[in-house]
């Protein structure tokens, strides 16, 4: 009933409200994965000039371990891969991932479990819009 109300009094105002949230929740999650992209990539170059190091015996155990994490992470994220492949891809990895969880098994590359709070995701935002339009953030 109630929301039959709001309906009714400002229903173009509902829409648009509903459709910027929509629009700003999308763009917090692209933010969230480019981010998690990002960290991932660095974490996979220092992961091959370790174990370039390793070859020529410079490295220590600690450094050593670092790089085995960051291969089992590639190796998740290979493994979700063939999910993606299959049919209905958006209901199966979805359904791998907490099923995962329900286990106990982590399925997930390590860079996809940060918990980022909405203000620092709109902070990445913002920044991302100053890069983009430099001209357009000096006029405001």
């Amino acid at each position: 009933m109630r929301l039959y109300k709001v309906i009714h009094r400002a229903p173009w105002r509902v829409v648009k409200i509903s459709s910027k949230r929509q629009q700003l929740r999308f763009r917090r999650a692209m933010v969230a994965l480019k981010i998690a992209l990002a960290q991932e990539r660095q974490e996979t170059k220092e992961m091959l000039s370790i174990y370039k190091r390793y070859t020529q015996g410079q490295t220590n155990k600690a450094e050593l371990k670092r790089a085995n994490e960051q291969f089992v992470d590639i190796l998740k994220g290979l493994g979700l891969g063939v999910f993606a492949i299959l049919p209905f891809a958006p209901l199966t990895i979805p359904l791998v991932v907490k099923l995962g969880r329900l286990v106990g098994v982590d399925v997930l590359p390590s860079s996809f479990n940060m918990n980022r709070s909405v203000k620092e995701l709109d902070r990445e935002i913002a920044q991302e819009n100053q890069k983009q339009d430099p001209q357009n953030s000096l006029k405001k």
